[in-house]
């Protein structure tokens, strides 16, 4: 039905459908900056995957990452940038990302209680030119979930695999004070505080209050959305665009009330998740061994992405990998939940751990990011889907693996579950694994001796500074190796998963979608994981999929405002301004 035939059930300036990090942006840019915003989130929560992750954002050569002793460049960026994607490299999209990370972070800073803080450590994920050690990825500042009212309902919780006492958020700094509270008085007062916050916490919400990470951020969105006038809606479901012409006008959804059309008369900006679950993207553009699980909520089943190609959009396919991978380890509970754990960093790059594909062998350098281990997965067997991570008792003991937490001493529930598989020699655990006894024998043994010298001739394991990072600095002389045994000897299995997808909707560098015939789908914007990653499949660093998707929301909403700044010429003149 042409647009001026039509009836409208509510008209407003910009539609922004996913309230995720980038749907959130977006709609909260677009209030600050004057419009009339309507954000539809299809579940009944606000956070998408953002919420159950680190929520940490790559934005390089900010004034944050001065302020936290790191300082970084824009230029040093560039040159890593360049060493990572060659040609590539000269994207328009990448030069806006680059030009306007630092501009936005400002922006959210002055208006809105939106805040990030760079740790002094937090290396890039690969040793090239210009990669940094601190200073690019930053974390959300930690936010007092009661501020939120009855809204702190509405916040997705973290993954529960990655709370504990039912509900406290731990993080990466929390740890060392939960494993030793009497080490010291420190590690006491920290840990007396944990635990009387939660206890009260506990008295009036079903979970604790005391948001990091992913929650901390989303958060922070939800009170700048909340504050900014923007009106919320969940349970709200994009089932049609509707075009006038060339130009889309709007969008028809599904509410608890029925089918809704809303006119937007400045945009709509899909935020909805990417390829989350949907079966048919899922076929279409991801291995065939990579299909079966994945992190992103149930609710994100490709909506933006398979909505806007019936309006002629176009799917950017020529990236190096369709999505950003993460090992995940699965294990059915007793009360029927399954877990599927991500292996981030808390064990793999621990020393006294290897990992081997279904021959037996060692495949990648465990200690590197999860999406380069999983890739090495899939290049190492692609028809085989899982990999295996094996170490010893004393490994468990000291650092956990996967949903086993360190100093776990009763391991019968894990092993009943099968999660944990067990063996009294190498060759006993290779035959419940189904791989070669004599190989994984040799595979062990070899690792032994890269650990006694330090050096892993094989795979470089310990020699970079993100493996050393998330090493143990007591082990020496390399935090990243040290022998496997005696046993009893463990293994879990992992399988890939994505974090995120990489392949979308192909955009400009003002979040306008392409269609197919390489024209722009005026009025349709797509941010975060419904576009196509500016990185092409690789992986920078930590935060180099949320880092983009707050700076393209934000550029999505100021262009659809007509008030863009122009930091690169690729921009087109409409009501641009500088500043």
């Amino acid at each position: 039905m042409p647009e001026g035939d039509r009836s409208w059930d509510v008209e407003t300036d910009l539609l922004v459908v996913g309230a995720g990090a980038a749907g959130m942006t977006a709609a909260l840019v677009g209030a600050l900056e004057g419009l009339n915003v309507v954000l539809c989130e299809k579940s009944e929560m606000v956070g998408g995957t953002t919420a159950t992750s680190a929520g940490t954002v790559w934005i390089p050569g900010s004034r944050q990452g001065q302020l936290a002793g790191t300082p970084d460049t824009v230029d040093a960026a560039r040159t890593y940038l360049t060493a990572m994607l060659g040609e590539h490299a000269t994207d328009e999209r990448l030069d806006m990302f680059l030009k306007a990370g630092p501009v936005v972070l400002d922006y959210l800073e002055q208006k809105t209680n939106v805040r990030f803080a760079a740790p002094p450590v937090h290396p890039d994920y690969k040793q090239l030119p210009g990669a940094a050690i601190g200073g690019r990825a930053l974390g959300a500042v930690p936010f007092d979930g009661r501020k939120l009212g009855d809204d702190f309902a509405r916040v997705r919780p973290p993954r529960r695999e990655f709370m504990v006492l039912g509900g406290m958020m731990v993080g990466k700094a929390d740890i060392p004070a939960l494993l030793a509270p009497f080490r010291n008085w420190t590690n006491f007062r920290h840990v007396i505080g944990l635990l009387t916050r939660h206890a009260l916490d506990r008295i009036s919400h079903k979970r604790g209050t005391r948001l990091i990470m992913g929650n901390a951020l989303v958060a922070r969105l939800l009170e700048g959305v909340r504050r900014a006038g923007v009106d919320l809606r969940f349970e709200t479901v994009l089932r049609e665009i509707i075009c006038d012409g060339d130009d889309v006008a709007g969008a028809v959804l599904s509410a608890p009330i029925g089918e809704v059309a809303v006119r937007a008369r400045k945009g709509v900006v899909l935020a909805t998740g990417g390829i989350g679950w949907s079966r048919e993207l899922r076929e279409r553009l991801f291995p065939e061994a990579a299909r079966r699980f994945s992190l992103a909520p149930s609710s994100n089943t490709g909506d933006g992405i398979l909505t806007a190609e019936r309006v002629n959009a176009v799917v950017e396919r020529d990236l190096e990998s369709p999505a950003l991978w993460m090992p995940s380890s699965v294990m059915a509970q007793a009360d029927g939940h399954v877990s599927v754990f991500p292996h981030i960093m808390l064990d793999r790059a621990k020393p006294g751990l290897l990992a081997v594909n279904k021959s037996g062998r060692r495949f990648v350098n465990e200690a590197d990011s999860y999406h380069d281990f999983v890739a090495a997965m899939l290049r190492s067997n692609a028809s085989a889907a899982t990999a295996f991570l094996i170490c010893d008792r004393a490994f468990i003991r000291d650092f956990g693996i996967g949903l086993v937490h360190p100093g776990t001493s009763n391991l019968s529930g894990f092993l009943e579950a099968k999660y944990l598989l067990e063996g009294e020699t190498i060759g006993a655990l290779a035959h419940k694994i189904g791989v070669d006894g004599d190989q994984l024998v040799q595979t062990v043994e070899r690792y032994n001796g890269f650990a006694e010298i330090g050096v892993d001739e094989d795979f470089g394991r310990g020699s970079s500074e993100l493996n050393r990072v998330n090493g143990d600095s007591r082990s020496k002389p390399n935090p990243c190796l040290r022998r496997i045994g005696p046993g009893p000897y463990y293994a879990v299995t992992v399988w890939p998963s994505d974090l995120a997808s990489s392949a979308g909707l192909r955009t400009d560098s003002c979040s306008r979608v392409f269609s197919r015939d390489g024209k722009i789908l005026s009025g349709l914007y797509a941010v975060g994981t419904d576009s196509s990653s500016i990185f092409r499949g690789t992986y920078p660093g930590p935060g180099t999929m949320i880092g983009p998707a707050i700076v393209f929301g934000w550029c999505a909403a100021m262009d659809a405002a007509e008030v863009l700044p122009d930091l690169t010429a690729s921009c087109h003149n409409r009501g641009l301004r500088s500043g």
